[in-house]
């Protein structure tokens, strides 16, 4: 768990130096929580109140698809902040869950823990949300540059753009991301296989 503290300042180092003491401040606005594959951390349905820093594993934000099956739409990383934006800074319902697709951990600042926080240290918040809205900007931008592509091509795409996260999670759960069925998946990966393309 130290490690993890240490490795998030140094991440907020990359954007803006904090001192030790602002950054034994942050600390105590948020708390280190394990979890595990499978674990919801925002339901459905439910108001954000919770902003997640992954110190460890993978997250996913899913939705559910007009005919009810579970639509993954970002994949979340270490070192990356995490939250529904919209139902967080509106406090309205979100159509988006948060799930933990690998066992991992997490910090996590409830929002009247980020609210105080701010109130006391203010260059923070506009630290914070300058890096959590060019993550989000980030997602999108890799989201849509595999619309409109064919099935192998997006496979192909997101292979050379993720292969740790290609390694880490469920093949299911690649196929949702790139709107295509497991067996699709399969097939693909078997032809690139063969081509001497793809990787396993």
């Amino acid at each position: 768990m130290n490690l993890d503290f240490a490795l998030f300042h140094t991440f907020l180092n990359q954007y803006q130096q904090i001192p030790a003491t602002d950054f034994d401040l942050i600390c105590q606005h948020m708390q280190w929580r394990t979890i595990k594959a499978g674990d919801h951390l925002l339901e459905q349905g439910k108001t954000a109140r919770e902003l997640f820093f992954v110190t460890n594993g993978i997250l996913k934000i899913i939705s559910t698809s007009e005919k009810g099956n579970e639509v993954i739409q970002f994949f979340v990383k270490e070192n990356k902040f995490c939250t529904v934006l919209y139902s967080f800074m509106g406090q309205v319902v979100s159509q988006e869950g948060i799930m933990a697709a690998t066992d991992g951990a997490v910090f996590v600042f409830s929002r009247p823990q980020l609210h105080r926080l701010y109130q006391q240290l203010p260059s923070v918040k506009e630290l914070f949300e300058g890096i959590i809205q060019q993550a989000l900007l980030d997602k999108i931008q890799l989201r849509n540059s595999l619309m409109g592509e064919e099935a192998t091509t997006r496979y192909l795409k997101f292979m050379a753009q993720h292969p740790d996260i290609l390694q880490r999670v469920p093949l299911s759960d690649v196929a949702s991301y790139l709107g295509i069925t497991q067996q699709s998946l399969s097939r693909i990966r078997r032809n690139l296989t063969l081509s001497g393309t793809g990787n396993d």
